[in-house]
């Protein structure tokens, strides 16, 4: 049987609502643009592929949230802050410690189970991960309940995506059939290669890469780790043994100058020494390769890294929590690793500092702030997002109104005085 063929006239319709559909997710209600990036973002290197940041997936296939059912709580405040965002998530229910029988939990010589909450955590981020592998997704988006996000979350990914381009992706026409592709970042992705550092990417003049085909993010990682509670920059290949097993690629994507990132005296983070505030001067953001990351409030997968993980983090012995889990996978094992951390060698995992999404802290009493660790007695006064300085959640009363974009708040605004 003949197949029509669309006519023009359909092609266009086609393509102007698509359109008008990405115009809508960047702009608020009253057609006015959110806070943007500004004329700094390198659209001259934008590959056609990573428009799809702008759907309602993030350019991922899905995005998952994890949380308990009891707590409607935080339900309700994702479901306003994705709908406020035009964001499709999908929950994966939470699970309580002790309905998780030793039998279970895979274990080892010499390894005890951890408290309840850890042992949750750990099987509800599982399940997250199993249903990426069950469903054979692509891509997925994990999120904890509890996370807020900037207004220009898109725009803010839309630039970690450059960012990791130039760090993972091959440089335009290095490849051929007689040669090995090469990179700008020498230490990718055999780390124990280039020099022992390396000079900084600028992001205002990357170096033109080939287009990713796979996903908006380049073609070539495992996890993206985009909600933390502090990070590393990359260590010396020597910094842990002379076996270099926990060195990874030591580049760096470095924005000076960007608006979303609060001034330093705002940032919070549990990492001792912070890299960030000692080596770079306020409103700066750094991309780069996952070093002792803490915390895995937002973290993506592909299809190929959510069954390693499923193997690795889900099937063998577990002697951690799930974000001292996932870091060792990423790094490969060894160091502080009891089982070998992840057993199949380091993994491509891509970060920025500070976080693109933050912990947001409601007010209320302090220990209903999390069902893992303790916050302590008292009551939390003021609502606040850590990090995020046009949080989603805090301005959900400006959004809904339509106010201007002048109306929205900024959680950390600068000083008069710069530190």
């Amino acid at each position: 049987m003949a197949v029509r063929r669309p006519s023009y006239l359909a092609i266009a319709v086609i393509s102007a609502i698509v359109l008008v559909s990405l115009y809508l997710v960047a702009t608020r209600r009253d057609g006015t643009p959110i806070p943007s990036l500004g004329a700094g973002r390198v659209k001259a290197l934008r590959p056609k592929l990573t428009d799809d940041i702008y759907n309602s997936t993030l350019g991922f296939e899905k995005i998952f949230v994890i949380g308990l059912p009891s707590r409607t709580d935080r339900r309700d405040g994702i479901v306003l802050e994705a709908a406020l965002s035009n964001i499709d998530v999908e929950f994966i229910d939470g699970v309580q410690g002790k309905d998780v029988p030793d039998k279970a939990i895979p274990t080892g010589p010499g390894l005890e189970r951890m408290p309840d909450p850890n042992v949750g955590s750990w099987r509800a981020h599982i399940n997250a991960i199993q249903e990426v592998v069950r469903r054979n997704l692509s891509s997925a988006l994990i999120l904890e309940d509890d996370v807020d996000w900037d207004v220009r979350l898109r725009d803010q990914l839309y630039d970690f995506a450059l960012s990791a381009h130039a760090l993972t992706q091959p440089l335009a026409n290095s490849t051929s059939s007689n040669s090995a592709p090469q990179y700008a970042d020498t230490t990718f992705p055999d780390p124990r290669a280039g020099l022992p550092s390396i000079p900084d990417l600028a992001f205002d003049s990357l170096p033109a890469t080939l287009a990713p085909t796979a996903s908006p993010y380049g073609d070539q990682w495992t996890v993206l780790w985009l909600g933390h509670c502090g990070m590393r920059f990359p260590f010396p290949p020597s910094y842990h043994n002379d076996n270099n097993e926990r060195a990874v690629p030591k580049g760096r994507v470095v924005r000076a100058a960007d608006p979303t990132v609060p001034q330093q005296q705002h940032l919070w983070t549990i990492s001792d020494p912070d890299d960030l505030k000692a080596q770079y001067a306020n409103h700066t953001r750094v991309t780069h390769h996952m070093q002792d990351g803490v915390c895995s409030l937002a973290y993506a997968v592909t299809r190929k890294g959510a069954r390693q993980l499923l193997l690795e983090l889900g099937l063998k012995p577990l002697a951690a929590p799930f974000d001292i889990e996932l870091r060792w996978f990423c790094e490969g094992g060894g160091g502080d690793a009891p089982r070998g951390g992840g057993g199949a060698g380091r993994h491509t995992c891509l970060t920025t500092q500070p976080s693109l999404f933050g912990i947001h802290l409601p007010a209320g009493p302090r220990k209903s702030s999390s069902d893992i660790t303790d916050h302590g007695d008292g009551f939390q006064e003021k609502a606040v997002t850590r990090n995020v300085r046009y949080s989603v959640r805090m301005n959900a009363d400006a959004l809904m109104e339509g106010r201007r974009t002048d109306e929205l708040v900024d959680q950390w605004p600068d000083a008069n005085e710069v530190p």
